[in-house]
């Protein structure tokens, strides 16, 4: 009776570490060859899509998330200072961080799913979940906010260089 218990298990314990495995790792892609993962395929849920930014787009709802993005978000380590994925920790992983600068990714991502990724991760990549942990979810939204704006910032530093 206690072998077969064991057994049993065993056979749980594998089938749920196999389980894990899948769900960590996610949908499968093409090789990313050091590339930001495909901004067509979307990391969260349909329903995130329709989830709305409580947090008012004004400037100073932007200037609070790019504080948070530069300072006890951690943000810029991987996605850089202006979110380029360039960011001196975001530079070694395999597919690299999103590149917020990319205009096609802006039109394309809704701001739900941005705050579905921040909220959970996304599998496959360095990205963690960092809320609630690192940064609230008033915080995130915040963020993401600042996250818009990334295109418009990123276009005025190539001008003024």
């Amino acid at each position: 009776m206690k072998k077969t218990i064991f057994q049993l298990s065993v056979v749980f314990l594998g089938l749920y570490a196999i389980l894990y495995l899948f769900v960590r790792l996610g949908p499968q892609e093409a090789e990313t060859n050091g590339k930001e993962r495909d901004i067509e395929i979307p990391r969260a849920p349909g329903e995130s899509k329709t989830v709305k930014n409580p947090i008012p787009n004004t400037a100073e709802m932007i200037a609070k998330g790019n504080k948070i993005y530069h300072e006890h978000g951690g943000c810029f380590a991987c996605h850089g200072n202006l979110g380029e994925g360039d960011g001196p920790a975001g530079t070694t992983l395999n597919p690299r961080p999103r590149n917020f600068s990319n205009t096609r990714f802006q039109e394309i991502r809704t701001d739900g799913e941005l705050f579905w990724v921040i909220r959970n991760g996304s599998a496959g990549t360095g990205m963690f979940s960092y809320s609630p942990a690192y940064i609230t979810e008033e915080e995130s939204w915040m963020v993401i906010r600042y996250l818009r704006a990334i295109p418009m910032e990123v276009q005025k530093a190539k001008t003024i260089k």
